[in-house]
């Protein structure tokens, strides 16, 4: 479905990110993603991937930065060939109650989880309309459709990379260029295995299908939009959720 498709997903080190990084390269991409803080982390992706016969990059960037980001997808570039795919799934959270959240706690949030796919797609967008195409996926969250008690940084910052999503879409169309958005529900993420007992099974009492999602379900879901298999999809918000949003 992507032989030979060359990919960067932010946030690749772990989670939903370390899925849809394995998932790209299990259907013949090369791909590329950054970390923040582990570096072994990263590596072991790195070594799963070739193990697949594909090649990977991985970069200590911060997306928050412009110039990390400029220089990753140059040598992205220069050591890959192009760039087809761009998957924004760097996140943070910091939640708390509004009356409580410091101007930190919101910056935080708005400046990994919006500014930095911003930061991605204003650097990638360039080489996608000079080779009229390429791809643009979205990790949002329910939380941006229906928003989320206690989690108000967050929320805006998902509901943000929707009006992106959408906006981008709208402008980009006519050069062959594609921009969707996913939006998880509760995912069982090494966050969520944190969670008590009780307080699952309070969660998964809302979700109509009674379940947790998994990583793997967002990752094939992905690798669907990145693929021509989608190539009539674009400006969509795609929900993975269980039916909790309903």
């Amino acid at each position: 479905m992507l032989q030979n498709k060359i990919a960067i997903v932010t946030g690749g080190s772990r989670g939903i990110g370390k899925a849809i990084v394995l998932e790209l390269a299990s259907m013949g991409a090369d791909v590329a993603f950054n970390y923040l803080k582990s570096k072994d982390a990263a590596e072991a992706v790195k070594q799963e991937v070739e193990s697949m016969g594909r090649k990977a990059l991985i970069f200590k960037a911060d997306v928050k930065r412009l110039v990390d980001v400029k220089k990753m997808i140059e040598n992205i570039k220069e050591e890959l060939g192009g760039l087809d795919i761009v998957v924004n799934n760097a996140g943070i959270i910091r939640d708390k109650a509004l009356i409580l959240m410091e101007e930190q706690d919101w910056e935080d949030v708005i400046l990994t989880n919006l500014s930095g796919a911003f930061n991605v797609v204003r650097t990638a967008i360039t080489g996608f309309m000079k080779q009229k195409h390429g791809n643009i996926i979205n990790i949002t969250s329910v939380a941006g459709v229906k928003g989320a008690s206690r989690q108000v940084n967050y929320s805006a910052s998902k509901a943000g990379i929707i009006g992106l999503t959408k906006a981008l879409a709208k402008e980009v169309g006519s050069y062959n260029i594609r921009v969707n958005a996913i939006a998880p529900g509760y995912v069982d993420t090494d966050m969520m295995k944190g969670l008590k007992d009780l307080h699952r099974d309070e969660l998964i009492k809302r979700i109509p299908l009674k379940r947790f999602g998994t990583a793997k379900e967002v990752a094939r879901l992905t690798a669907f939009l990145a693929s021509n298999r989608s190539r009539y999809i674009t400006g969509q918000v795609i929900l993975i959720d269980g039916g909790l949003a309903m």
